[in-house]
């Protein structure tokens, strides 16, 4: 498999494949992809599962409205991120999202 195209793949089902391809996938590309999908995305489902248990139950006070613009934020933000990361790996380029590129090579760099 090519490199870009599996570079790609970490961001297809989110942190998931990124789990899969750092385990499966030994080049320097894929594992920093790997990595950074891990950290963007599974930051952003801890995101939305900590949104959802703030949430209940304020549904009578008045909250509804705000818990759905945080989560259209949320998902919007995910959107983007999916759409930009899966299009820049394709095109081999190594792009590296603020905050999360650090942390992801100190992941992609440690697990051997």
């Amino acid at each position: 498999m090519q490199e870009n195209v599996a570079g790609l793949l970490c961001y297809v089902l989110g942190w998931l494949t990124g789990i899969i391809m750092l385990l499966v996938d030994k080049r320097p590309f894929v594992r920093f992809h790997a990595a950074q999908s891990i950290v963007v995305f599974g930051t952003l489902f801890v995101l939305r599962v900590v949104l959802g248990f703030a949430f209940i139950g304020s549904y009578h006070y008045g909250f509804f409205a705000v818990e759905g613009l945080i989560s259209l934020a949320l998902s919007l933000i995910t959107l983007a991120a999916w759409i930009v990361l899966m299009v820049m790996a394709y095109q081999g380029r190594r792009f590296e999202v603020p905050i999360a590129a650090g942390i992801a090579q100190s992941i992609a760099g440690k697990v051997a």
